[in-house]
């Protein structure tokens, strides 16, 4: 192997790792993962049926339940495994977009 066929399979290789490490994804936007929340809650968190109504509840509210629902500190049926998909700063975006 010559020399400059080494730096060129080098370079390739480094080439190919930097594109091929995933980045940190950003956090979705709060109206992406509000879509989330329309499934059961209803559009734009006013629920037509026995989901309880999420819009219009304070943003304290709202955060404060889902992370008790991420830590289990609030039983519900599907509501633990959902918060433990959130970071906090995903909780706060929501309760700000839900939340008066």
């Amino acid at each position: 192997m010559t020399t400059r066929s080494f730096v060129i399979g080098c370079a390739t290789a480094f080439t190919f790792a930097a594109v091929a490490t995933p980045s940190k994804a950003d956090m979705a936007s709060g109206d992406v993962m509000a879509n989330t929340c329309y499934s059961c809650h209803g559009t734009n968190g006013v629920s037509a049926g026995a989901m309880p109504t999420i819009s219009g509840k304070s943003q304290k509210f709202i955060a404060k339940n889902m992370k008790d629902f991420r830590s289990d500190k609030r039983k519900g049926t599907v509501m633990n495994r959902i918060a433990k998909g959130f970071t906090e700063a995903e909780i706060d975006a929501l309760s700000k977009i839900f939340g008066k």
